[in-house]
């Protein structure tokens, strides 16, 4: 049986038509980064040489579904200087170790 022949269950496509109308699913889904103010603590910046405050900051991404953050992907923690504003990647032992204040 065709298209055309009265088939209620007869489609194109990989959509199924019932009663003239189209059933179809979709999933909303991505990724979401928040990202938390740990701390600031004072040190010498790597960069320019300066005693400043540094602060600490951890980027979480997670796997969303319809907005809902459900799967860590990864984490990661930043250490950025308040004088010339260089920011670098610092292990997590080294952000739970630095005296925030």
């Amino acid at each position: 049986m065709g298209p055309g022949s009265g088939d209620p269950l007869a489609g194109s496509g990989d959509f199924l038509r019932l009663s003239g109308y189209w059933r179809a699913m979709f999933f909303i889904f991505g990724l979401r980064t928040k990202v938390d103010r740990s701390g600031v603590v004072q040190q010498v910046c790597r960069h320019c040489g300066n005693q400043a405050a540094q602060v600490i900051t951890r980027r979480s991404t997670k796997f969303t579904l319809f907005f809902i953050p459900l799967i860590p992907i990864r984490t990661r923690y930043a250490q950025q200087c308040t004088f010339c504003g260089a920011q670098y990647d610092i292990s997590r032992s080294d952000a739970e170790r630095l005296p925030v204040g």
